[in-house]
């Protein structure tokens, strides 16, 4: 997810720390607190407590510059045709795909294997410095873990947001690994250049932003002080995710909960070390490297970090690519209208399944075979 736009949630902390009246906080608070309660009320979901399921199998990956990945596999049934590699969005992590798990390792037209991780510094993957929070080094990260958990077989990429920017640049350095084994990739709701063109203003998401780099910068002073202003502020910070992160503001609170845990889960300097590589993020010449793959380019047409126009200069450049519209949906589709979103990646998935079977009809299974329950193999970085 754009690091600029959850800026506005860590300004949320930030504002409160240069001097924000605590009346005024304790004020909103109630509100939202009572409008959250009311939501519960309205709304049940027999999803809510979201999981991990199905169970995947844990490992760890260990990067070209020796950070620890946190991924997780989850087999089919019997043979994959193809390997899924989901990449998930700046301040999130893995739990992002909490449907596409489930409905991906259904599928039997074609029988995939999913490979997930946290990106460098999120969920449950190693922090790391804050020279080395680029994209070129996610890039790289991706690279690895395509070595170590998808060695052989045609793959399937699927980036949300800075996951998207993540394959662009997976691309800009190894556009070989698309013209072989790629077969398909879906972008969603993610850009492919000047990111703060749009959307919020400009001056909030310009690199050079005072607020950003202060929050960033008293984060990495005095992280205590920081962290306990974000939990103070907690209801205020639920609110401000629910508005950039979904559409409809009356969406169930176990998903806005779900967005909260996850960008609380990581620490604030954590996530403004991705701010300068997002801001200067540009990569439209390393697009015609998914010319020769399927691709699915989705956001939706409410979204307020990713303007729905980035997808569209995205599906312009890439002229065979699929561009789905979600109506109504903001910056978390894969959330928010699940059903519309999977039904679109599996049609993608059927697409790149005969694009592979076409180019390379001895192609190997993508995934292990299994005997028994038991893998056969299993390498890691």
């Amino acid at each position: 997810m754009k690091p600029q736009a959850w800026g506005a949630i860590a300004g949320a902390a930030g504002a409160t720390v240069a001097g924000v009246a605590f009346g005024v906080l304790a004020r909103k608070r109630h509100q939202i607190a009572v409008e959250r309660q009311r939501l519960v009320t309205a709304l049940t979901d027999e999803s809510a407590e979201p999981g991990a399921h199905p169970p995947g199998e844990q490992s760890s990956v260990t990067a070209d510059d020796g950070a620890r990945l946190s991924c997780e596999e989850i087999e089919p049934t019997g043979r994959a045709e193809l390997t899924v590699v989901l990449v998930h969005g700046f301040a999130l992590d893995r739990r992002t795909w909490h449907y596409q798990r489930r409905s991906l390792a259904e599928l039997t037209d074609p029988t995939v294997r999913l490979v997930t991780y946290d990106l460098r510094s999120h969920g449950r993957s190693e922090r790391t410095s804050r020279e080395s929070c680029t994209l070129e080094h996610l890039g790289q990260d991706l690279a690895a873990v395509i070595r170590a958990l998808a060695p052989d077989g045609p793959l399937v990429l699927v980036g949300h947001s800075m996951g998207g920017m993540t394959i662009m640049a997976l691309a800009e350095q190894d556009p070989g690994l698309f013209a072989e084994r790629v077969a398909g990739v879906a972008l969603i709701s993610t850009s492919a250049g000047e990111v703060g063109s749009s959307g919020l203003s400009g001056s909030l998401l310009s690199r050079r932003n005072p607020l950003t780099r202060s929050v960033g910068f008293a984060a990495r002073l005095q992280p205590w002080l920081v962290e306990g202003v974000r939990r103070a502020a907690g209801d205020v910070i639920w609110a401000v995710t629910r508005s950039f992160a979904y559409g409809d503001h009356n969406v169930a609170p176990w998903l806005v909960d779900l967005v909260d845990t996850m960008i609380s889960t990581n620490a604030v300097d954590a996530l403004t070390d991705f701010v300068d590589t997002v801001g200067s993020h540009d990569r439209i010449a390393a697009l015609p490297a998914l010319a020769g793959c399927e691709v699915l380019v989705a956001a939706g047409d409410a979204d307020r970090v990713i303007p729905y126009s980035h997808s569209e200069r995205i599906a312009a450049e890439l002229p065979h690519a699929t561009l789905l519209r979600c109506p109504g949906a903001g910056h978390l589709p894969m959330l928010e209208q699940p059903e519309l979103l999977d039904e679109a990646l599996a049609e993608l998935l059927r697409r790149s399944a005969a694009r592979a079977h076409r180019s390379s009809p001895t192609t190997r299974a993508a995934g292990p075979a299994r005997t028994g329950g038991t893998r056969r193999w299993r390498r890691h970085a």
